[in-house]
């Protein structure tokens, strides 16, 4: 128990109890659990359609990512094929006239 007054007569307070309201107003126990689990489940739902939205939009964002990054791959591979390109396509036009099959 808590601090005891020191005034005798002050009642003692005890916990509060629902019994102001109105009748019609009260609830149940039951009633109240229920209404609870009913919440409870409804913010469940919530978390896990928001969840697959995430992940939804985190897969997207990969796959964006994954795209761009092989784009920047094919541009770079062909640049460097264009800085050697031209001394590799000579020496391979000289090799392929030296070819019975091209020359035959």
């Amino acid at each position: 128990m808590g601090r005891v007054s020191g005034r005798t007569w002050k009642p003692q307070q005890t916990a509060t109890r629902r019994t102001h309201l109105q009748p019609g107003l009260k609830q149940s126990w039951e009633d109240r659990i229920a209404q609870s689990t009913k919440l409870a489940a409804v913010k469940k739902l919530e978390n896990e359609l928001k969840e697959e939205k995430q992940a939804e939009r985190t897969q997207r964002v990969e796959k964006i990512k994954a795209r761009r990054k092989a784009a920047e791959e094919r541009r770079r591979l062909e640049e460097d094929k264009a800085k050697m390109g031209a001394r590799k396509a000579a020496r391979l036009r000289r090799k392929a006239g030296r070819s019975k099959k091209v020359n035959g």
